[in-house]
């Protein structure tokens, strides 16, 4: 679907805005980061996770795995075992969504820098 003025007028006056919607949970400060994690090692424990990202957490971490599995982009494996072992994956609709997570990130890499340096020059 192409968003022109016109129905991009339709869309945000809307209270199911899909733009808001999606965005406000894939965009939160670690979703990406734990698809793109997902996406390199396929299958990670709640810990795993935990170390590789290094500064989030625990508490954190658990929300934001709850609200991508809510939403579908991850399963959640627990084996009955003690104590449990817990296991997370990407999900058809997450593995779909990869791509433009990387497009970002490639973005956001190119372009950190001049980011970074505005930011400096409005502070002034």
């Amino acid at each position: 679907m192409k968003i022109n003025k016109l129905n991009l007028k339709n869309i945000l006056e809307a209270d199911t805005c899909p733009i808001r919607l999606v965005l406000d949970r894939i965009g939160e400060k670690w979703s990406m980061l734990i698809l793109l994690l997902l996406r390199d090692h396929g299958v990670m424990r709640f810990n795993e996770i935990d170390k590789a990202i290094g500064d989030i957490s625990q508490k954190m971490l658990a929300k934001t795995l709850k609200t991508l599995e809510a939403d579908g982009f991850i399963t959640r494996k627990v084996y009955p075992t003690v104590p449990p072992k817990v296991e997370y994956t990407l999900t058809e609709l997450g593995l779909d969504l990869v791509p433009y997570i990387e497009n970002i990130s490639v973005w956001a890499f190119n372009n950190l820098e001049t980011i970074l340096n505005n930011r400096k020059e409005f502070e002034k």
